[in-house]
């Protein structure tokens, strides 16, 4: 092999990786993975995509080598390969916001048409919690939630929160945080609680991103 022959190959397999995540489906099915393992029906069902469709997109993603399975009994689940996945989707989504600005208009726009609320980073949630005067919300399911949450984080999936905001202390600030700063569970979150009088905004990112700064987290077994 010569060393023409050699980048062909080499640039050939980089670009067989980042064709298989061109796609927004596959995005935001990654982007789901790093939350937990996945049924294909869960997927479909979390991405209103059909059974058939979620199946072709995962076939790719496999293919690729960025997803794999997890047998389980009868039961196959869809797990991300290494961090290094989420890595890369991350890096491509934050150059995204920062090079393109339809994107980051995108995001701004739909938040000032529905909320009004500023939001947290990780070093302003890390000072809130070292104050003591926080609540810390997890409002992802709760599946989602005993694979790994923050560390002292309280569940409440945003279909129960209207129901159960008796659980929620008055006196401290409320910061909700979901699967990332494109997941909007959190932004309900906000608006309900502050419709409801509490004092609540919500983390810039989501336990994924957290997670991958290692910064303290728990998994429930029960």
């Amino acid at each position: 092999m010569n060393k023409r022959e050699f980048k062909n190959e080499v640039y050939g397999e980089l670009a067989r990786i980042t064709k298989s995540m061109a796609n927004p489906h596959r995005l935001e099915i990654i982007e789901l993975l790093a939350q937990a393992e996945f049924s294909v029906e869960q997927i479909a069902e979390h991405t209103n995509l059909s059974i058939a469709s979620a199946s072709q997109h995962l076939q790719v993603l496999r293919l690729a080598q960025l997803v794999e399975i997890n047998r389980q009994g009868n039961f196959i689940y869809y797990r991300l390969a290494n961090k290094n996945v989420f890595k890369a989707w991350k890096a491509l989504r934050d150059l995204g916001v920062e090079r393109i600005a339809t994107i980051e208009k995108l995001v701004r726009d739909f938040r000032k048409s529905k909320y009004d609320f500023e939001t947290v980073t990780h070093n302003d949630l890390l000072r809130k919690l070292e104050s003591g005067n926080v609540t810390l919300l997890d409002v992802r399911p709760e599946s989602e939630y005993k694979t790994g949450h923050i560390a002292h984080a309280l569940s409440i999936p945003i279909d129960q929160l209207s129901k159960r905001l008796n659980e929620l202390p008055r006196g401290a600030e409320i910061v909700a945080y979901c699967r990332g700063p494109f997941c909007v569970f959190a932004d309900d979150a906000v608006a309900l609680l502050s419709k409801a009088g509490y004092k609540a905004t919500r983390l810039e990112e989501g336990f994924p991103e957290w997670q991958l700064q290692e910064l303290p987290v728990e998994v429930s077994l029960n």
